[in-house]
């Protein structure tokens, strides 16, 4: 068992069959709630636990794979480029959609805060728990927060995002691949504009908009704000 934790691909391997296997139940089951994202962290940490493997050593075996993070972000312009005018036609609608998106989900989130009595730092690390775990990390840190909270915080946010997403879309008759795109963005950052592209492209690409020009916002506003 030593040398099997120990070699240099076992961190990459559990990765990949943690996700392989979550893909897998998610689309035999078809439950929301079993989102790959979540039921691969939880494999991968009762396997670590099991083995006795600490997450120093599993993330440096795992680097290769998080450095595919960056080329695959990338390739989201890629269906923003094919809607390019179809974003341009809607460009009002959705940036009174972001601005009004962005602020509320601050302003609950400190109002909840605040109300359950929060510590502060808790709270700071709350408040980017809406865009993505490269912004919100550092954007937590700059405004008082605990990077490793927030990061908890952005995981749990686009996993239940992305799992009650559909279903409160259904709920609400919102059908639009457009105005599914940017809830899914605004509320559940990468996780959601992964699903957003399973429902199609156009979704996908208002998913992904959504996501990136919230992200640039909250890094820029958000440090001068509360900080």
């Amino acid at each position: 068992m030593t040398l099997l934790t120990h070699h240099p691909l076992f961190a990459i391997a559990l990765t990949l069959a943690a996700f392989l296997i979550a893909a897998w139940l998610y689309r035999r089951s078809g439950w929301l709630l079993l989102q790959p994202v979540l039921v691969s962290v939880t494999l991968i940490v009762a396997t670590l636990l099991l083995c006795g493997v600490d997450y120093a050593t599993y993330r440096a075996g795992a680097e290769p794979v998080a450095w595919l993070l960056g080329p695959a972000t990338v390739a989201l312009a890629v269906p923003l480029q094919h809607n390019i005018k179809r974003i341009r036609q809607l460009f009002w609608p959705v940036l009174i959609t972001l601005t009004a998106g962005g602020v509320l989900s601050v302003a609950l989130t400190l109002a909840i805060g605040w109300a359950l009595g929060a510590d502060w730092s808790v709270v700071m690390s709350l408040a980017p728990k809406f865009v993505t775990m490269p912004i919100a990390m550092p954007v937590a840190e700059q405004i008082g927060g605990v990077a490793s909270l927030a990061a908890v915080m952005v995981m749990l946010t686009g996993v239940i995002g992305t799992a009650m997403g559909p279903l409160l879309l259904r709920w609400a008759g919102v059908d639009h691949p457009a105005a599914r795109g940017l809830s899914y963005g605004i509320n559940a950052h990468a996780i959601g504009t992964a699903h957003a592209l399973q429902e199609g492209e156009e979704c996908g690409a208002f998913a992904a908009l959504a996501m990136s020009l919230l992200g640039i916002g909250t890094a820029l506003l958000l440090p001068l704000l509360l900080a």
